[in-house]
């Protein structure tokens, strides 16, 4: 009996979830037909709140696009930065490595001298 009643529930709280609410008209802001309209004042009106809605998305797209430009930018300058400091390390090791071998041929160079001089 207890099932039964919690089977019961359970259906009335799923039909209570599906059930549609009421829905209030909203007025979308997109493009709309301006030539259905019959009078002057309505077509003018509709003609200028799409012109309204074009120069708003121009506007969002536009700033939109600027703020990707300028992390775009900030990155390039943060990879420009880490370029020039490895490029300085591979310097600093190349020159480490050029000395090193320098060392190495004037160690080599030297017991020959030794020999020569016996």
């Amino acid at each position: 009996m207890l099932l039964r009643s919690a089977g019961v529930c359970f259906a009335m709280l799923l039909l209570a979830t599906l059930a549609p609410l009421p829905l209030h008209a909203q007025d979308v802001p997109g493009i709309e037909i301006c030539t259905v309209e019959k009078t002057m004042e309505r077509r003018t009106s509709c003609l200028q709140s799409n012109v309204d809605f074009l120069q708003k998305t121009i506007t969002k797209l536009s700033l939109d696009h600027q703020q990707r430009l300028d992390a775009a930018n900030r990155q390039i300058d943060a990879l420009k930065t880490s370029l020039a400091g490895l490029q300085k390390t591979l310097a600093d090791l190349q020159a480490a490595q050029a000395k090193t071998a320098d060392d190495l041929k004037k160690k080599q160079d030297a017991p020959a001298a030794k020999d020569a001089a016996k």
